[in-house]
């Protein structure tokens, strides 16, 4: 098993890595990204750690994308009542809400098997996530 600068398998760096993204937020994840491509030579692992931050990354973009809506939505309502109009909002709220929780559930669901399978050198496909990486890397 191939180990790291660090002393410790590659396998479990990119566990931590993955964990350190998902509980760290960004800051914890950039530096541990940060020192993987650095000092690191293992391919997999620059990979992983790149693609853990993506991944935060993708997921940070959908939730800003639903939480815009709402704020969309009151403004036209606005614009609406200027003219004695009116946009009832509750019920697409409902549903934003709902699926900003079912990302976040995916979301959770996603790093905890990417952390399992990192402990082998795994991995999940993630289609845009790792085309990109694979083009820029």
């Amino acid at each position: 098993m191939e180990k790291t600068k660090l002393g410790v398998s590659v396998g479990l760096l990119g566990a931590f890595i993955y964990a350190a993204v998902y509980f760290g937020g960004y800051v914890a994840g950039a530096l541990a990204v940060g020192y993987v491509l650095l000092f690191e030579s293992n391919e997999w692992l620059k990979k992983a750690a790149v693609k853990a931050l993506a991944i935060a990354v993708v997921f940070s973009m959908v939730t800003l994308v639903l939480s815009l809506i709402p704020d969309a939505l009151s403004v036209i309502n606005d614009v609406l009542g200027l003219f004695n109009g009116y946009l009832s909002i509750s019920f697409i709220g409902s549903i934003l809400t709902a699926m900003k929780a079912l990302v976040a559930l995916v979301k959770e669901v996603l790093f905890a098997i990417l952390v399992y399978k990192a402990l082998n050198q795994g991995t999940v496909t993630v289609p845009v996530v790792d085309d990109l990486i694979n083009k820029h890397m």
